[in-house]
């Protein structure tokens, strides 16, 4: 029954409604606090498969089987990432809003010529070949030609954990132009 010198709610209908109030705000703050974050929860990551004659091939096997289970791009641990069936042979991905994608087993890139501009990391040769939002970089002096695409947002970090990787496992070979 409204007060009626002011005609306010009683006094035990605005207690409740307060304590409601309240009760809902904490309600909302626990599940922001303990609901999963989005890379928790994100799936399997689909793949558009490349050709990769050589994915079953024993440098594949080696390289890929000694990738690090996660790499450090910008101070944060981008962990490795479920592929989705089918997924392409000799790949392994890491992060989830802008993966990282190792494809290993490779054709020679069409871009690898005499001209080319390589850069060295960590006694690994790499070809660079930039992309709209990511680069990708072949590693072109081993038995096996591999791929790291790198989006632009990342660092330098995980082209460096690969090329030691890459470096103590696979051993270097002269350039093949053709």
């Amino acid at each position: 029954m409204p007060d009626s010198d002011t005609g306010a709610p009683p006094r035990v209908v605005l207690v409740t409604a307060a304590a409601l109030a309240v009760a809902l705000a904490v309600a909302v703050a626990v599940f922001a606090l303990t609901r999963p974050s989005p890379s928790d929860t994100a799936g399997p990551l689909p793949l558009v498969p490349v050709p990769a004659p050589f994915a079953g091939s024993p440098g594949c096997t080696t390289l890929l089987g000694s990738v690090p289970a996660e790499l450090t791009s910008n101070g944060t641990a981008l962990k490795v990432r479920e592929l989705a069936t089918p997924a392409p042979p000799a790949t392994v991905a890491w992060g989830t809003d802008d993966p990282l994608v190792l494809r290993c087993g490779l054709n020679r890139p069409p871009e690898l010529t005499p001209t080319a501009q390589l850069r060295l990391v960590n006694g690994v040769q790499w070809l660079q070949v930039p992309g709209e939002g990511a680069s990708t970089w072949y590693v072109v002096d081993r038995e096996v030609y591999a791929a790291l695409t790198v989006p632009d947002t990342a660092g330098t970090g995980p082209l460096q954990e690969i090329s030691d990787t890459v470096a103590a496992k696979l051993p270097a070979r002269p350039l093949r132009f053709s």
